[in-house]
């Protein structure tokens, strides 16, 4: 299907070894129509309970997308074919077969939580190479409602990075081969974008899962806090990181996230009655320049809103110092999981010099609890007024790919900085917060995005209005 490409003369060797030819080639993908079985996880389960397909058809049809797919986007760095298959033979098996809401769906698991058999990487040389003797509960949710795991996906070295590539593989955006994934749950946007597999996991931390979720152009949902289980690393960055869904559709994530959040009602998505909507699309940091498109992206979504029947209304949030707070946490956040590393020497420059400025953060003690409590009373006394509030996801393209894990602490921390400056202050409160997809950036060709948050408790209300805004894309 690539002779037309293949016969291209030029050899443009980039700075990671990469050929535009290769990226060519890359760029031609097989849409997901190409398959004899695919879309919604909602729709796949529906006929698996049906007895129309079996869950050995639709895994070994999700396996033979993947064999045909992943190398040219890096999404998975394991597959469990052989035990993903015979989990399915197993499945079917099951005389609840009919009622589980994920029945024979397969699913994507980032790979720093626990699945039973697989080591747990984190995305970085330095981790131990068991298995794991069991499943982490989110994975146990997954298996219970019928969910086959078919890989573990990619991320970057402890998940501290936005950009995602590890040992020489660079984690590629299915929209364009030429920019990243994101991160850090850049492999589950991937596997997502490229219909690998229409649901994945994926945890968030200063917008793991947003963040990719908008480079790649799928919709992502990072719960509150104590909604779904964390059990991230040692201490789930110091209780800022929690384990979300990323999907083709917000029904699939509605229905993933019920799942993993033992909430039925999760799954219901109803229009919510009228919302009090702030549309806010000023960065967190004057230091910080927004895209003119990342910033008509969230206008659009606005406008959506507003057309059905919402109250719409231009507000600045109330950030404060909360964009300091949340650098001075990020170098910090992986000292607890450093700590537990069975090869310390083995981190990457990157991550060493990172972990090495939180380590002098700390022992300055200027991170303080009083930092995240005045941004919680900030924002408690904005949604006095409104219900949810509307911003960018990001604030430009996603950077290029390339191995940035081979670059300087300091591009990496511009990079992540510039291009994603608007998620991290609903981890440092804990308040839900998704992205959803919202139309091509014109220039870059890229996806654009909008950010949907709301005080804790909101998870439903997001879920709406994202179901609300999408059916009118």
């Amino acid at each position: 299907m690539h002779d037309d490409l293949t016969a291209v003369a030029w050899e443009s060797v980039d700075d990671d070894g990469v050929t535009d030819a290769e990226v060519a080639m890359n760029s031609s993908h097989r849409p997901a129509d190409d398959f004899p079985i695919g879309g919604p996880a909602a729709a796949l389960a529906a006929r698996v309970r049906a007895g129309t397909i079996t869950p050995v058809d639709v895994v070994t049809d999700a396996l033979t997308r993947i064999s045909s797919e992943n190398h040219k986007i890096n999404a998975f760095t394991v597959v469990r074919a052989e035990r993903a298959r015979a989990e399915a033979l197993e499945l079917t098996a099951r005389p609840d077969l009919d009622e589980l809401p994920l029945a024979g769906v397969p699913v994507a698991v980032k790979q720093n939580i626990a699945v039973a058999g697989e080591p747990t990487t984190a995305g970085s040389a330095a981790t131990a190479a068991e298995a794991e003797p069991a499943d982490h509960p989110v994975v146990a949710r997954l298996r219970a409602a019928g969910a086959i795991v078919v890989g573990l996906t990619a991320m970057p070295e402890l998940g501290l990075w936005a950009t995602t590539d590890a040992d020489g593989h660079v984690t590629r955006n299915p929209r364009d081969v030429g920019r990243t994934a994101g991160g850090s749950s850049g492999g589950a946007a991937a596997a997502v974008a490229a219909g690998l597999v229409p649901i994945a996991h994926g945890n968030d931390g200063l917008g793991s899962i947003r963040v990719p979720a908008a480079a790649c152009g799928v919709f992502g949902i990072k719960p509150g806090r104590d909604v779904v289980p964390a059990g991230i690393g040692a201490d789930s960055w110091s209780g800022m990181a929690e384990n979300g869904i990323l999907a083709t559709t917000v029904s699939d994530a509605a229905l993933a996230l019920s799942v993993l959040a033992d909430r039925c009602d999760l799954a219901d998505l109803r229009p919510p009655q009228r919302l009090r909507i702030g549309l806010a699309v000023a960065p967190p940091s004057r230091l910080v320049r927004v895209d003119r498109h990342w910033t008509a992206a969230a206008r659009t979504a606005g406008a959506r809103a507003a057309a059905a029947g919402h109250l719409v209304e231009p507000v600045e949030l109330p950030y404060g110092d909360a964009a300091l707070a949340m650098l001075l946490r990020w170098p910090t956040v992986g000292a607890a999981d450093a700590e537990r590393l069975a090869d310390p020497d083995r981190l990457q420059p990157r991550t060493r010099k990172h972990l090495a400025l939180g380590r002098l953060i700390r022992r300055l003690r200027l991170v303080r609890p009083s930092q995240a409590d005045r941004a919680e009373a900030r924002l408690l006394d904005f949604f006095e007024n409104f219900d949810v509030v509307i911003t960018p996801t990001l604030a430009a393209p996603p950077p290029k790919a390339r191995q940035w894990s081979r670059r300087g602490w300091a591009a990496n921390v511009v990079s992540s900085v510039r291009y994603a400056p608007f998620t991290g202050v609903w981890n440092l409160v804990g308040w839900p917060a998704a992205s959803l997809p919202m139309g091509i950036h014109p220039e870059a060709h890229t996806p654009l995005a909008a950010q949907l948050a709301g005080p804790p408790g909101t998870e439903a209300t997001l879920l709406g209005l994202a179901a609300q805004l999408e059916r009118t894309n």
